[in-house]
């Protein structure tokens, strides 16, 4: 028999995973910091950058190596999750930059073909900026441990925080 846990204790774990947590604020940070880009860059508020994919720095990118590496520090990076966690992020990366990357330059090709060589109509245009560069990548994989490192070891999980304002029960 399998012993249920009650649903305010997934709640509360689920508030304390600092891992979790801190690897979707640096992925937070990372796509924030896009719409820095632009209007530093390119002159302009545009915040529909905070929807798009690709472009500088790779928030997901972020995600995971950022995870990966509140894992290891929490668990230890002889741990066989820490393990995994890197291959993900590893897995992750090589397809932003190789796969997803391809996959918008064929976009690219498809878009500039004239309309008449379709038998049926194509939804046009093809969404063409889907990867990213290498540089792309390896800055967000710089950002996703120099966001969670320290807000793992310095703030601690959500749960942490509200119970330091006094906005849950310990």
């Amino acid at each position: 028999m399998i012993d249920s846990m009650p649903s305010h204790a997934v709640t509360q774990e689920f508030f304390d995973n600092s891992s979790l947590a801190w690897g979707l604020v640096a992925c937070g940070v990372a796509q924030l910091s896009k719409l820095l880009l632009e209007l530093i860059l390119h002159r302009r508020w545009r915040p529909a950058v905070l929807l798009e994919t690709g472009g500088m720095p790779s928030s997901h990118s972020a995600l995971v190596t950022g995870t990966a590496a509140c894992i290891g520090w929490t668990l230890g990076f002889d741990h066989p999750l820490f393990a995994l966690a890197a291959m993900v992020a590893f897995v992750v990366m090589y397809d932003a930059s190789g796969i997803r990357r391809a996959a918008g330059f064929t976009a690219e090709r498809v878009n500039a073909l004239p309309d008449e060589l379709w038998r049926e109509p194509i939804s046009k245009p093809l969404k063409e900026s889907l990867g990213h560069s290498r540089l792309q990548v390896l800055v967000g994989s710089l950002i996703g441990p120099l966001v969670a490192l320290p807000g793992l070891e310095f703030v601690g999980s959500p749960l942490h925080v509200a119970l330091a304002f006094g906005l849950g029960a310990s």
